[in-house]
């Protein structure tokens, strides 16, 4: 993206506070860029910021808007999967923007993946942006991305890591999206991909049962790599599971051979780095994690 272009926010999922949207609107004003803010910002229905009518008509504008170069997503939550199948990608192929959020636009990247193999961003959103977080690396990670520079992170050694180097093309997001759309149209080809995934206020008994859904689906079965974020908040009933959330996908992933790093920084946590779905990296897994852009 070069200085001067627009960027659209919009709450495609649940509801955001109008003062924190503006205050994103200002950090990205403040990288020289003009900003929107959709009708749909600041408002409420139930969870949602707007019914789902509202909430779709607002996404399809801005996705079909020539002169909108991205969207940075207010906040994930929950409500994509509820207006996606109406979604009309047609001038979106023609013309492609970056989508940039995580969580719940977990769908949305996952429907573009597989239906059109056209790159998005797996990034913090507005509600990511805020006085505490604005000077740090993860927020500066998304100026980076949005102005095509490559990348290169690193995250430090995990005793239950699988080391090697491998390359392939990015995908995933938020396990608890991915799991239920396993059988639906928005099911990503993981077939020599390297998978992303993180998720957050779980039971560690239900981690269990969505990877398992991920084995049985096909997920794991022919991956380049598997690059584990964060798990936070995750919960236990009244009697404990016996194994962390990192235990959990390091027991069901014993017999694939290829790389799996643990604890990368990504997920519903202040170290979020922007990351690119549908482009191709390079996982080098060793002494500490290296992932980079090719």
């Amino acid at each position: 993206m070069k200085k001067g272009d627009l960027i659209g926010i919009t709450c495609s999922s649940s509801k955001m506070d109008l003062l924190a949207a503006e205050y994103a609107r200002g950090v990205l004003t403040s990288w020289g860029y003009r900003v929107h803010l959709g009708i749909t910002v600041g408002t409420s229905f139930h969870n949602f910021s707007a019914p789902d009518e509202l909430r779709l008509e607002e996404l399809q504008d801005m996705l079909d808007d020539p002169e909108i170069k991205a969207i940075v997503f207010g906040r994930g939550g929950y409500g994509m999967v509820c207006i996606l199948d109406k979604l009309d990608f047609t001038r979106f192929r023609k013309s492609p923007k970056w989508l940039c959020g995580y969580s719940d636009i977990t769908t949305l990247h996952s429907h573009i993946q597989r239906q059109f193999g056209i790159a998005t961003m797996h990034s913090m959103m507005c509600s990511g942006i805020t006085p505490e977080t604005v000077d740090n690396e993860y927020v500066h990670s998304l100026a980076t991305a949005l102005k095509g520079k490559p990348y290169r992170y690193t995250a430090p050694a995990h005793p239950l890591n699988k080391e090697g180097k491998v390359r392939g093309i990015l995908v995933g997001g938020n396990l608890s999206l991915l799991a239920n759309l396993s059988g639906t149209p928005s099911q990503i080809n993981t077939k020599g991909k390297i998978l992303l995934i993180e998720d957050i206020g779980e039971y560690r008994y239900n981690i269990d049962r969505m990877m398992y859904n991920l084995k049985r689906a096909g997920w794991l079965d022919k991956l380049a790599g598997l690059v584990v974020g964060a798990f936070t908040d995750g919960k236990e009933t009244d009697t404990p599971f016996g194994q962390t959330e990192y235990e959990i996908i390091s027991n069901i992933t014993k017999d694939y051979e290829y790389p799996i790093c643990f604890g990368f920084p990504s997920g519903h946590q202040a170290a979020n780095y922007t990351l690119k779905l549908g482009v191709k990296h390079e996982l080098k897994i060793g002494a500490k994690t290296i992932l980079s852009e090719i």
